[in-house]
């Protein structure tokens, strides 16, 4: 696969690589890539994500699987009272608020029933953040970033969205989290026309 060479390779980071075969786009938002990827003429393409860039041009590349670009992934925090798991849920509402997110997403406060437990009360509470699976290393970074920490279990993952819409959980309370202004992602024909483009911003 044969690249440009970037004027300002760090703008990039980030962004994605399509190898459509014959040539290769460099700077497609994930919004523009799932189009591509959904479309028969480009579904076979190859994606890789920049994950860094130095001065002299050259890029960090991870091969993205096309699947992902139409999975969810989420991140679940766990409790047993619902006391602790609003808290939890507030701030990371308000974190979102102070620090926008990488991406759309959202935020539910759900209760679920265990069975019954030593304490008598079979209620257990989750925090779940649902996002696009293609964001999951920005998502994981953003909270670490933050500092966000809870007190309880935690798991994340695509299985772990399956098993909690599996379980239809009781939803109390849900947010939905808009990311920071990305770039702009074209769509239908204005993409299309530009495919030829070695640089695409």
């Amino acid at each position: 696969m044969k690249l440009p060479k970037l004027e300002k390779p760090k703008k990039y980071v980030g962004l994605y690589i399509f190898d459509f075969g014959d040539h290769a786009g460099v700077g497609f938002t994930a919004r523009e890539v799932a189009e591509l990827l959904e479309s028969e003429k480009y579904k076979d393409g190859k994606v890789y994500k920049i994950y860094r860039a130095y001065p002299d041009g050259r890029l960090e590349l991870k091969g993205v699987q096309a699947q992902t670009f139409q999975l969810e992934a989420g991140m679940f925090f766990y409790s047993s009272d619902l006391d602790t798991a609003a808290k939890d849920y507030k701030k990371l509402v308000n974190l979102a608020v102070k620090i926008a997110p990488p991406c759309r997403a959202k935020v539910h406060l759900a209760k679920y029933s265990d069975g019954p437990t030593s304490s008598g009360n079979p209620d257990k509470f989750v925090v779940s953040l649902i996002y696009p699976a293609e964001y999951d290393d920005e998502l994981s970074s953003w909270l670490l970033e933050a500092g966000y920490k809870t007190s309880g279990a935690a798991e994340g993952g695509v299985g772990a969205v399956q098993r909690y819409y599996d379980s239809k959980m009781e939803i109390l309370e849900r947010h939905q989290l808009f990311g920071k202004s990305e770039l702009e992602n074209r769509t239908g024909e204005e993409l299309l026309a530009s495919l030829k483009l070695a640089v695409q911003r």
